[in-house]
């Protein structure tokens, strides 16, 4: 059985102003229709060769309720979702997922296909053919071994996927592959890594034909994982056991024990394990590498999007409306539903990016600096590193449409409730709301009173009344709220009962 395994970690902070601390890349579509961790549990479609099971996603728990909502949009029911408290990288994010694994199946020992949830991999059919080497890899049977043997304790791999280089890129690590392996014809010895190169370096491993891009996919047996782990990160290893011993189950969702997790020590597959390998043939595990050519793409900043995106004849891209007029290579992006067009004159090799609160215009040389952006806006405590003028919330969502002079006296919010979602029973102390219902039918508590609202009824909820806004229907539900009030902070809600358990 194979289990994919998405981590849907990491806050794409060079891909800032799309994606924010609490909407990051995984979460948006940025290449293509779908967002990228919709693209990711969707990947193995069509996939022939072995059974595969619902995924497990390991993601932040402040992202649990959009994670969930994304994957039933495209139809994906019964995933298990790890709700990690606090980010460890993703030597510990596999951990919780290969121990999940290994408590659900049964006594049999599940094979982990281990996915990051802000990759592209447009040529399906070349990744499930390098997924079915990688398999063969991982399970150490060789090619035509009739007994079905496994191979033993000395025959157990962890496969990574090394990417074919198109370029002499520095902004990857790299893999040197060795022979091949015993195991697949398709498969190699993993023979070492190499940290980000120089461009003279790099231009030597490409010419090489020995050194592959390092994707940071991976195919391991779940008892493999656990056993590499109590090798090199029992700490980890343990800390991972106990705070799954001591999580909270909510329907599928697992969350871990905060203050148990929190002592688990931060690393990433390739430091905690992967790099340590060829070191330790006492640990009885080896490492292969599968090459895949099927226009892979991390799309870890701006210049990569523009790379994968489709151009007119001057190399232009462009997701929105734009113009261009003696431009070459250059990439913009606009979104929101009253986007303006961009019309640009004379601009060679820029990244222009437009969102309802924030415009990036960065050189393509540059843009590995867009993160340094993020941190500053962070550092100033400016909210826009963060959040977007348009924030999800577990019942749906809210957009800030504009507010008095220093967000005082005033704050109107278009706010829309997914169906059969509800916000919390809450009251406010500093506030009053004016609600106007736009789409759908909405049931409104006030005080006392509950009872069903049409587009273009309105109410009034007075400061300190208890007041809640449901979605009883199958349909969408949106209302206009204007706040009026000394203090308008989202801290001024004091919440009487919550189906989200917030406090």
């Amino acid at each position: 059985m194979i289990i994919p395994v998405i981590l849907c970690g990491g806050s794409g902070t060079r891909l800032w102003p799309l994606s924010r601390t609490h909407m990051p890349k995984q979460l948006q579509a940025v290449h293509g229709d779908t967002t990228m961790l919709q693209s990711t549990a969707t990947r193995l479609g069509g996939f022939a060769e072995d059974p595969v099971s619902t995924p497990i996603v390991v993601c932040n728990d402040s992202h649990r309720f959009v994670t969930r909502r994304q994957l039933q949009e495209i139809g994906i029911e019964g995933t298990q979702l790890i709700a990690e408290p606090v980010g460890r990288n993703t030597a510990p994010a596999l951990t919780l997922a290969a121990l999940l694994a290994a408590q659900r199946s049964s006594g049999v020992d599940p094979v982990l296909l281990v996915m990051p949830a802000d990759h592209a991999i447009p040529d399906l059919p070349s990744f499930h053919q390098a997924v079915a080497v990688a398999l063969r890899a991982a399970l150490a049977q060789p090619v035509g071994d009739a007994d079905g043997s496994k191979g033993g304790a000395n025959s157990d791999s962890i496969v990574t996927f090394g990417i074919v280089p198109v370029e002499p890129a520095t902004g990857y690590g790299y893999l040197r592959m060795g022979g091949t392996s015993r195991f697949d014809p398709g498969a190699f010895v993993l023979d070492r890594f190499v940290e980000k190169p120089t461009l003279e370096v790099a231009r030597e491993y490409v010419d090489s034909k020995e050194y592959l891009w390092n994707s940071g996919l991976f195919v391991v047996r779940a008892s493999v994982w656990l056993r590499a782990m109590s090798v090199f990160e029992p700490t980890m290893l343990a800390a991972c056991q106990a705070s799954l011993d001591s999580a909270k189950h909510v329907g599928n969702d697992l969350l871990p024990d905060a203050a148990t997790f929190a002592k688990c020590p931060s690393n990433s597959i390739d430091y905690a394990v992967m790099e340590k390998l060829a070191a330790h043939p006492e640990a009885h595990i080896h490492g292969a590498v599968v090459p895949l050519n099927a226009g892979w793409s991390d799309i870890g900043s701006w210049d990569s999007a523009w790379a994968i995106a489709d151009k007119d004849s001057n190399g232009n891209a462009t997701i929105g409306h734009a113009i261009f007029e003696n431009s070459r290579n250059t990439y913009v992006r606009t979104t929101g539903p009253n986007a303006p067009v961009v019309a640009c004159v004379g601009m060679d090799d820029a990244i222009i990016v437009q969102t309802p609160d924030a415009i990036l215009v960065a050189s393509k040389f540059h843009a590995q600096d867009v993160k340094k952006i993020a941190v500053k806006l962070a550092d100033q405590k400016d909210s826009r590193a963060d959040l977007h003028r348009k924030v999800s919330r577990p019942w749906g969502w809210y957009d800030s449409l504009g507010s008095g002079p220093d967000g005082a006296g005033f704050q109107v919010k278009h706010i829309g409730v997914h169906p059969g979602q509800s916000l919390s029973l809450q009251l406010h102390h500093k506030r009053a709301e004016h609600w106007v219902v736009i789409k759908g039918r909405a049931t409104i508590t006030v005080g006392e009173s509950v009872r069903d609202y049409q587009p273009g009824e309105h109410v009034f909820i007075p400061l300190g009344d208890v007041h809640r806004l449901e979605n009883k229907t199958d349909a969408a539900v949106e209302i206009v709220e204007v706040q009026l009030g000394t203090y308008l902070g989202e801290d001024d809600i004091v919440r009487l009962s919550d189906r989200y358990q917030r406090n």
